[in-house]
């Protein structure tokens, strides 16, 4: 044992065979797998090598992986503990770790408050179970400052909103309840802290900030980037800055709400492209360059790039000459079979709004002229705006110039051939048209 640096003995009652595992929080709830102990026949296991843990959250996950064992790793690495599967909280003992003794006194008495307030039916007693939680928690946080598990839990703690501005009459105002919430969101968050990088913490608040505080809209979310990284920033750890700017480029690098690619492009030049935060892969950084100069003119608000294509006369037709209220511009390929099961759908949407200001303007940017004016031929599709690829204005790289990555990509443009939507599919043609025609009159009419 002299040679051990870490310790973790344990006996968990109804297990009696199979591997435990000792892992670890990166930042998100992704455990990764730092040591292994093999269960004997008494339920015993023992986690010990000649290293030192960081401190953070850790799990051990049972051999059946249906349940985990927490437990808060900081100064006092060499410890026991014993409990039952039954009831692994209420049955927990701790031997020389106070940091994992107080972790579950707390967690035994917010247990058996939780369950006295489901049994609870009348509303003025929920309040009361209530208010004992608070009494608890303020105690129990006042009388153990300084240690790493209060820390803990005051950074998992909900926002305390008891401070929240009131209406004279002394009633709530639910949007400046929100606003005080949001703006005090990270209060209990200590940005300085190295020790919350092997805590799920980071990537829990982030994701309800981002997701569910914010609202998806390219500007809002924006805003709330900018100052979340700028309070990350003050704490001066590179790595909770790099994980946020991460995170939030990837979650709209490919967002699942249309509109909201301006805040990858914003996220790459103002913190990829001005070294803010650094990659090592060049590859990568002049990938993500590519990607904002293909996205950047073709974002929400921003005229679409004009281009002449061969049409089925045999002279050419450009996109500005769609005038319009709602343009469907469908880049497809005759041989794509996606682009054929959409076909009779976008030729039904035509038909059934053409009298409305829609107007639609198929671009075949791949195979021959003959595939494409069989394609027409079979889809009927003589009465639209039909284009070859063959282009007259420029040199056009479909890919590049309108993120044409795959077919079909459908934008739709406003009479001033304003982008509207993009990258939709064609059976969300009509839902978006009957949203968007409640806000245009002229279409409305």
């Amino acid at each position: 044992m002299s040679q051990e640096v870490y310790r973790i003995e344990g006996v968990i009652r109804g297990i009696t065979d199979g591997n435990c595992i000792l892992a670890y929080n990166h930042y998100s709830s992704q455990l990764y797998a730092k040591d292994t102990a093999k269960v004997d026949k008494t339920g015993r296991i023992i986690f010990s090598k000649n290293e030192k843990l960081d401190t953070g959250i850790y799990e051990i996950l049972l051999p059946n992986r249906n349940k985990t064992i927490s437990l808060i790793i900081s100064d006092a690495q060499q410890f026991s503990f014993s409990t039952d599967t039954s009831d692994i909280i209420e049955k927990m003992k701790i031997m020389n770790s106070h940091e994992n003794k107080l972790f579950y006194d707390f967690q035994k008495f917010m247990k058996v408050n939780q369950e006295k307030y489901k049994e609870a039916k009348l509303s003025k007693n929920q309040n009361i179970i209530l208010d004992e939680r608070k009494v608890f928690y303020e105690k129990f946080i006042n009388k153990n400052k300084g240690y790493y598990v209060t820390k803990l839990l005051k950074t998992a703690a909900d926002t305390d909103i008891s401070n929240a501005p009131k209406l004279p009459n002394g009633s709530i105002d639910s949007t400046k309840l929100f606003e005080y919430y949001k703006a005090h969101y990270w209060d209990n968050f200590d940005f300085s802290d190295t020790r919350l990088a092997k805590t799920p913490f980071l990537h829990q608040k982030l994701e309800r900030y981002i997701k569910n505080l914010t609202i998806q809209r390219e500007d809002s979310i924006i805003k709330s980037a900018n100052q979340l990284i700028n309070k990350a920033q003050k704490g001066y750890q590179k790595d909770f800055v790099s994980y946020i700017i991460s995170y939030i480029t990837n979650q709209y690098e490919i967002p699942k709400i249309m509109g909201t690619e301006g805040v990858f492009v914003h996220m790459v030049e103002n913190y990829y492209l001005t070294e803010i935060i650094t990659l090592n892969d060049t590859s990568t950084l002049k990938a993500l360059k590519e990607k904002i100069s293909i996205l950047k003119p073709l974002l929400l608000n921003r005229e679409i790039p004009n281009i002449g294509v061969q049409n089925i006369r045999g002279s050419f037709s450009y996109i500005y000459e769609l005038n319009g209220d709602f343009n469907v511009i469908f880049f497809y390929s005759p041989s794509c079979g996606h682009c054929k099961e959409a076909a009779p759908k976008l030729k039904s949407f035509y038909d059934k709004y053409r009298n409305y200001g829609v107007q639609v303007m198929p671009i075949s940017i791949e195979g021959s002229e003959e595939d494409w004016k069989k394609f027409i031929s079979d889809n009927k599709w003589q009465n639209l705006a039909n284009g070859y690829g063959l282009t007259v204005s420029r040199k056009v790289d479909y890919r590049k110039d309108y993120d044409a990555i795959s077919t079909p990509t459908i934008y739709i443009v406003d009479k001033n051939h304003k982008i509207i939507a993009r990258r939709i599919g064609v059976e969300d043609l009509e839902p978006f048209y009957n949203l968007h025609s409640k806000d245009n009159p002229l279409i409305s009419k």
